[in-house]
């Protein structure tokens, strides 16, 4: 069965770190990640104790990057479901995706997947 929305975006964050993947939900596989784990990343910020909305920005700088590498189309996300999550992270998620944005990465907001 192959699936009209292929490439979705997950975030997940905690207290510390932020890893966003884009899943091929037909292969089931991630197809590009970045995370604030990554040593060449950390280098961009100060995560002490908690990573900020730079951070998440300097996160999906990286992402984009892969992203346009593989060649993607498209990407599918839940931007309200993600925002309900945690109000904690609002600005952290609005910053990963406006930088995907502004990298010119197609993000569709798709409440249903």
């Amino acid at each position: 069965m192959v699936l009209s929305k292929p490439y979705v975006l997950r975030l997940f964050f905690s207290h510390r770190y932020i890893t966003a993947n884009v899943v091929d939900r037909n292969r089931g596989h991630i197809v590009a990640t970045a995370s604030s784990i990554e040593r060449e990343l950390k280098k961009h910020f100060e995560c002490k104790r908690t990573c900020n909305a730079k951070a998440a920005a300097v996160v999906g700088d990286v992402l984009a990057m892969r992203i346009k590498v593989e060649g993607l189309p498209e990407i599918y996300s839940n931007v309200q479901k993600e925002l309900n999550k945690g109000f904690k992270n609002r600005t952290k998620i609005w910053a990963l995706i406006n930088s995907l944005r502004s990298h010119g990465i197609k993000i569709i907001d798709d409440a249903g997947l």
